[in-house]
């Protein structure tokens, strides 16, 4: 296995925060092979060293991931300064390595994504990917289709345009239930995108983020992937190619006519009704006229 830095290694094993491990580190409670460590640039190999905590030996953690559908309250972080509820009380001390991919809003609901695989969440993560997101949200007002046009063509925002897919799922009073997908990750973006339109976010829910769905969840519960489903969820994300993204976005805004959709048949015209004939789409040939002499 490749080197790693310490206290990154002991925070993916659930010790600690990487922060709290660099403290432990230069305090001269960490020991690798026998031996103090209290440098904080020193790389260990996992596989090879043997390493101590307080004397107390360190294994690594096996690699997965959880899924959580997050209440509202809820902060999608693994501590809050304000003392707010995190996520990080949903982990059982089996899993206090895993950590939240991407985050939700304190009052937004849905999928959220924990694992202590790093590689997992910073291509999850990553722009350059553009994996999906799926949400559902109430706003207020009745939504129009010249409204999900504008959304389609994208919406300039204080941090640059914003382009997303939108469609109605169903009116409800003097609100509309629209679901929204969109591939990128930036703060508040549903929300922020709406509320330009005219149509404050009353509610929102995540449903689906790259490969994972919310499912049947409920509100609080979270499910372990079992190891097989890990490697499969795993190999579509690894297998995710740059600028997916920036493809499926231009596809949504040049949407691709009748005839390009339905390929033709042999013999068949480009445009219906023009020079048909019984063999096909060639021209009928008539005989030229003979020129009279004297």
């Amino acid at each position: 296995m490749a080197q790693v830095r310490l206290q990154k290694f002991l925070a993916e094993c659930g010790v600690g925060s990487r922060r709290k491990m660099e403290e432990f580190i230069v305090e001269g409670r960490i020991r690798v092979n026998g031996k103090v460590v209290n440098q904080l640039g020193a790389k260990v190999d996992p596989d090879a060293d043997r390493i101590e905590v307080n004397r107390i030996p360190v294994k690594t953690a096996p690699k997965g991931i959880m899924l959580l559908n997050k209440p509202r309250g809820v902060v999608s972080t693994l501590s809050d300064p304000e003392g707010r509820r995190t996520v990080a009380e949903f982990l059982t001390k089996h899993y206090r390595s895993y950590f939240p991919v991407g985050r939700l809003d304190w009052n937004s609901t849905g999928l959220m994504i924990l694992t202590n695989d790093g590689e997992i969440a910073e291509r999850l993560m990553h722009p350059k990917f553009g994996f999906e997101r799926i949400y559902q949200a109430r706003v207020e007002g009745t939504v129009s289709e010249e409204t999900l046009a504008k959304v389609s063509r994208g919406v300039k925002l204080s941090d640059g345009m914003v382009r997303a897919s939108a469609t109605i799922v169903r009116n409800q009073g003097e609100s509309t239930w629209v679901e929204v997908e969109i591939r990128e990750g930036r703060n508040r973006v549903v929300r922020r995108l709406f509320d330009k339109l005219g149509h404050p976010v009353m509610k929102l829910k995540r449903t689906k983020y790259g490969p994972f769905k919310l499912g049947s969840l409920d509100v609080g519960q979270v499910r372990v992937l079992t190891f097989k489903e890990y490697q499969q969820a795993r190999r579509k994300v690894m297998m995710q190619r740059e600028g997916a993204g920036e493809d499926a976005a231009s596809a949504d805004s040049h949407p691709r006519s009748k005839t390009d959709r339905q390929p033709r048949r042999p013999g068949q015209s480009a445009h219906p009704g023009r020079g048909r004939t019984p063999t096909g789409n060639r021209p009928r040939r008539y005989p030229k006229p003979r020129r009279r002499r004297g």
